[in-house]
């Protein structure tokens, strides 16, 4: 099997706030530096990436964000609105976009957005594009929603699918839904945090992957793990200091005893999650840094680089 930047789409999800578009623009920066033309693509407009890399807007665009490395960002209405001339070619396609009715009930349609979301990102991961003047990619990386709402848009395609039951949406979305589930082709990364939390919510993530759409997690990553700066016999020689320290080394000792207790509680998190997952588990530092920007995210490029299978 290929490894994972040797794939052609991966979704990158994960609980809220662990760092997904972290972990999403620091895997963008490797499979480029490894020479492969890659597209970072965010849903929902969320437009956060572009930030680390000093751009204020990517909007639904194909935007340069490094060498080898862009960004789209999938506005749901204008996705619709290619979706509908996709299907119906011609005249009709306008009239219905223009309408304000067909907007509120495309809308309204149980999974609908989800399938115009997914097919979208589909059509960027394709290698013959039908989006006028669209340059094909070697990786699509997909900065999923948050865990509910990133398996709701990956089954959206089968579920839209089973109810068309025949016609050119049937055939459209399980077009989709054999590429989304061919491990060849398309892969899947949870981003966790070392939190009881989140470590949790990806372990049921695995299964329902396993479940809803037969897919398998290719690896899991811990985002910002302290580090590990003093061992049990030190910490507990910090704590025992005896005399009449100064009020601000009592502070120190404080956080170093804090510190140690934070990075051993995300170590028993750690080892938590490796009992309980078949994917490789791999970690990233938490850096020390009020903001991320491009620097850092090359530092955790290059981490990930050295780890992924």
């Amino acid at each position: 099997m290929p490894g994972l930047l040797d794939k052609r789409l991966l979704f990158v999800t994960g609980k809220g706030g662990t760092g997904k578009t972290t972990v999403s623009a620091a895997l963008g920066l490797a499979a480029a530096r490894a020479g492969k033309r890659t597209l970072v693509c965010e849903v929902a407009e969320q437009e956060r990436i572009g930030e680390a890399f000093g751009i204020d807007e990517v909007a639904y665009s194909e935007t340069r964000l490094a060498d080898g490395l862009y960004a789209f960002s999938v506005d749901p209405d204008r996705a619709r609105e290619e979706w509908v001339r996709y299907q119906l070619p011609g005249p009709l396609a306008g009239l219905l976009n223009a309408s304000r009715l067909f907007g509120y009930l495309a809308a309204a349609a149980p999974g609908l957005a989800e399938l115009v979301t997914i097919g979208k990102v589909w059509e960027l991961a394709q290698l013959q594009r039908k989006a006028k003047g669209g340059a094909a990619y070697d990786l699509v990386i997909v900065d999923s929603p948050a865990t509910g709402h990133g398996l709701a848009m990956l089954r959206a395609p089968r579920t839209i699918g089973d109810i068309a039951r025949v016609g050119p949406i049937h055939n459209q979305a399980y077009k989709i839904h054999r590429f989304l589930s061919d491990e060849r082709t398309t892969g899947a990364i949870a981003v966790t945090l070392p939190e009881e939390m989140p470590v949790s919510e990806t372990l049921d993530l695995e299964e329902r992957l396993g479940e809803e759409m037969e897919m398998g997690l290719g690896a899991v990553i811990v985002n910002a793990l302290y580090p590990q700066r003093f061992s049990r016999e030190e910490a507990e020689r910090i704590s025992s200091l005896d005399g009449r320290p100064s009020a601000a080394a009592q502070a120190a000792v404080r956080a170093a005893v804090l510190e140690h207790e934070r990075a051993r509680a995300q170590r028993s998190q750690l080892r938590k999650l490796k009992r309980g997952t078949e994917a490789p588990v791999m970690s990233l530092p938490y850096l020390f840094e009020p903001e991320l920007g491009v620097n850092e995210l090359e530092t955790l490029s290059r981490e990930l680089e050295r780890k992924l299978p």
